[in-house]
């Protein structure tokens, strides 16, 4: 199982409903969830083997999000 953390601008609950059928929509993907917390607002991703850095990205993009890979 891979896992992926990105540094994000998902602040709070209303934008993690925003990112929700984007990042649902990637069938790599397993489980998911953002450390609204932490001030760079960390999203970790689990996914199979065929998960991609890139795929992330451009789905929280499509929704309105910036993410970087840490």
């Amino acid at each position: 199982m891979e896992q992926l953390k990105f540094k994000t601008n998902i602040k709070c609950g209303g934008c993690i409903a925003t990112v929700t059928p984007f990042l649902n929509n990637l069938s790599e993907i397993n489980k998911w969830e953002v450390d609204t917390q932490n001030p760079d607002k960390i999203l970790t991703v689990e996914g199979n083997e065929n998960l991609k850095e890139n795929d992330i990205i451009k789905s929280l993009e499509k929704a309105g999000y910036k993410a970087e890979r840490v």
